[in-house]
């Protein structure tokens, strides 16, 4: 019987000195939850009102969340009288050993979301990066999807991406198209420009403002040097620099302009 008296009376002891301590936790950990929800519902719709992407604004509130909730939980267990340092230096030994291992994959996830962030391009865009060219599929946290003129899939690192120059060719909405043609020198210049000119107003494709341009490049090699520019939306260019300049041989063939060979061009992509 001393026993069990004695039992109740360090159960009260405990409860005593405990109880407060113990419900100061659980008030703390009530409330902290609430002000994380609360916290990561804020975090998601300032992200919303600032366009980031979808899948971005998952993963940053999630990590806010998870981040908020590790540290509550470490202050509980604080109030609660557990010892947190050897267990703050434990995860931040894990935190290090993922870092080092993952580093490649880490700067691909900071360039993703410097990429997604700012926004330099976005899906549809025609882009140079890296040596590669190529409208943008998808860009992903760790990855920059292109697909090239030849149907290529090229995948390239968002850390070697964002670390690069990046060349946007779709930023301003047009693009210009440059053809090189050579023109015998016995040929009438002023008409050649005349007949690019007609044939570049004629072109569907073409637009009207900014306007294309024929200049006289430069006399060389004994020929004369024709730059013909149309300019037009980026998704069009390859249309406009074909049909251009097929139309410009036929248009000149059929006005006894005679082309020099042999006659160079210069895409951009």
């Amino acid at each position: 019987m001393g026993k069990i008296v004695s039992i109740s009376e360090q159960l009260q002891q405990w409860a005593f000195n405990f109880g407060p301590k113990l419900l100061s936790a659980i008030v703390v950990f009530v409330i902290g939850l609430y002000a994380i929800n609360w916290f990561s519902r804020i975090t998601s719709k300032s992200l919303l009102r600032k366009n980031i992407d979808s899948s971005l604004q998952s993963f940053l509130a999630s990590m806010v969340g998870v981040s908020l909730k590790v540290f509550l939980l470490i202050t509980v267990a604080g109030m609660l009288g557990i010892q947190t340092a050897s267990f703050v230096a434990v995860v931040g030994a894990l935190g290090l050993a993922v870092g080092l291992a993952l580093q490649g994959s880490l700067s691909n996830f900071a360039g993703g979301v410097l990429i997604l962030v700012f926004k330099p391009f976005k899906p549809g865009d025609l882009i140079e990066s890296g040596g590669q060219t190529g409208v943008v599929q998808e860009v992903q946290i760790f990855n920059t999807i292109l697909l090239t003129p030849d149907l290529k899939t090229v995948i390239l690192a968002n850390g070697a991406v964002s670390n690069n120059t990046i060349v946007n060719y779709s930023k301003h909405g047009s693009l210009r198209v440059d053809i090189t043609l050579a023109l015998t020198l016995n040929s009438d210049v002023e008409k050649a420009k005349e007949l690019a000119m007609q044939v570049m107003h004629a072109n569907e494709l073409v637009l009207i403002e900014p306007a294309p341009t024929v200049n006289l490049l430069k006399v060389r090699d004994g020929k004369i040097m024709l730059t013909i520019r149309p300019f037009t939306n980026a998704d069009k260019y390859w249309d406009v620099y074909f049909t251009v300049q097929e139309q410009i041989k036929k248009t000149f063939d059929s006005n006894n302009i005679e082309i020099a060979a042999p006659f160079s061009f210069a895409p951009v992509a």
